[in-house]
């Protein structure tokens, strides 16, 4: 089987997605039959990772998503497009209350449009969660987390939640294509 192995390691933004949808479109255009995608993100933007949620679980080959250590915030988006997913033992899944920076001055109108735009991504956020991981035997609250009391999974509560199908190390394909998104 012809596998392609991107290592993402970086902010979700505007550089880290473009890149992420580049190097998936080269895998399907180079013929790959299995996409692995590799993370260890702190989270970043919500538009760029409801976006990339979006492509990547559009990709026309299976996609398995592996969390290498850490996947916080809006990674476990990204994280959840696999349609197989797996942590190593030794990682963690962080859920926090969403935050925006805001610069200068802010009129009635905007405020409103920037706190219906927060509600949106905080239900869109938890719809996503709550579709990929249906079948769980422990479910998620994700809404509690995202407003107030963040939690942490490690990998077996990862396991029961449906963020993951195993716990597993995923050993070097020597024969693997490889990319890498680091910033």
């Amino acid at each position: 089987m012809s596998s392609h192995v991107i290592h993402f390691t970086a902010p979700i933004n505007s550089a880290s997605c473009g890149k992420l949808i580049d190097y998936c479109s080269q895998a399907v255009q180079q013929g790959a039959e299995e996409l692995v995608i590799k993370i260890a993100t702190m989270g970043g933007e919500c538009s760029y990772g409801f976006s990339l949620y979006n492509f990547i679980a559009s990709l026309p080959i299976p996609v398995h998503t592996h969390n290498l250590g850490t996947v916080e915030s809006m990674g476990n988006i990204i994280f959840l497009a696999g349609s197989r997913r797996s942590a190593c033992e030794h990682s963690k899944f962080l859920f926090h209350p969403f935050h925006w920076h805001l610069n200068g001055s802010v009129d009635h109108a905007r405020m409103l449009e920037y706190a219906m735009s927060l509600d949106y991504d905080l239900h869109l956020y938890a719809r996503i969660v709550a579709e990929r991981t249906a079948n769980a035997t422990e479910p998620l609250d994700v809404l509690e987390y995202l407003k107030a009391s963040p939690r942490i999974l490690d990998a077996q509560e990862a396991l029961m939640t449906g963020l993951v199908h195993e716990v597993v190390s995923l050993d070097v394909n020597p024969g693997a294509v490889t990319w890498c998104v680091h910033t």
